[in-house]
């Protein structure tokens, strides 16, 4: 059982339940009004400690640098959350007492009238209930949460860090209209078109065995006429229309390069300051 002259050691130091488990460590020591001992302490527990418990000290010994409890790991963490205002009501105490499976001390069934149990810091006020100097605690939300919020109510156990993200999104737009359209452009063509034409020569052959028949048959001596028709070709021009092609509109998809330039925010968490006090506790 923890003694009120060992109330000084037990501030931080480390929680170790039946099972052998490390829970954590010592936050504050609540102390009952009625016999001045030691009831409950405050045990930060958790990831970083941002939970805290009560575990009751009259099963409780300091063995080396540790404090030994008679509950486990498992049950410290699993006890029901209390707010660590510096009071404990009686209702809140023995909702404890009986999580724990035990029985509250008798100075409290005799009065009939249990007071709050505290820090051994804290000073008793008027009417027999103990308070606490919270400039020197850390605050904690209903939750039993490490910290408080010095900007505005009191939230959760943790700030939530945010950063601005670009969303980039493209809609379409008119870009412009086009359109196909037919009319008719005069070409100037000139071709050289190759044409021939009959020209009259004479042939003159001498009178021969071969041909003595041809050139003794008529008159000896006579006036004739032959006559031959000659012909030429004439360029004759005529148009036609001939389809050549098939011409339509079709789209095709050319992908640009575009750069975004945004400033873009985002909150940092950074430990401002740590400040450590420890004031002697002793029981009222």
């Amino acid at each position: 059982m923890i003694e009120s002259q060992q109330l000084d050691r037990l501030p931080g130091m480390n929680v170790v339940g039946s099972d052998g488990e490390n829970i954590g460590k010592v936050d504050e020591v609540y102390v009952d009004d009625a016999t001045g001992e030691p009831s409950f302490a405050l045990v930060n527990t958790g990831l970083f400690g941002l939970k805290s418990s009560f575990v009751p000290l009259d099963q409780a010994d300091i063995t080396g640098e540790d404090l030994k409890v008679a509950a486990t790991k498992d049950k410290v963490k699993d006890a029901p959350n209390m707010d660590p205002d510096g009071h404990l009501s009686p209702d809140e105490e023995d909702e404890l007492y009986r999580y724990y499976g035990l029985q509250a001390p008798s100075a409290h069934e005799t009065t009939g009238d249990r007071t709050d149990v505290a820090r051994t810091t804290e000073t008793p006020d008027t009417t027999g209930t103990v308070g606490r100097d919270t400039a020197d605690t850390v605050g904690r939300d209903t939750a039993g949460t490490v910290g408080r919020d010095t900007s505005g109510p009191e939230t959760d156990d943790a700030m939530t860090r945010s950063e601005e993200e670009l969303e980039i999104t493209k809609r379409e737009k008119p870009a412009g209209k086009a359109r196909l359209r037919k009319h008719v452009v005069t070409d100037h063509v000139t071709k050289t078109v190759p044409v021939e034409r009959e020209e009259v020569t004479i042939e003159r052959e001498p009178v021969d065995s071969a041909n003595i028949d041809e050139a003794t048959d008529g008159p000896a001596l006579s006036e004739e006429e032959h006559e031959v028709e000659l012909t030429q070709e004439e360029v004759h021009v005529e148009k036609k229309t001939v389809p050549k092609e098939r011409v339509r509109l079709d789209k095709e998809t050319h992908v640009d390069e575009e750069t975004v330039d945004e400033d873009v925010s985002r909150e940092e968490v950074d430990l401002a300051g740590l400040e450590e006090s420890r004031q002697d506790q002793r029981g009222t």
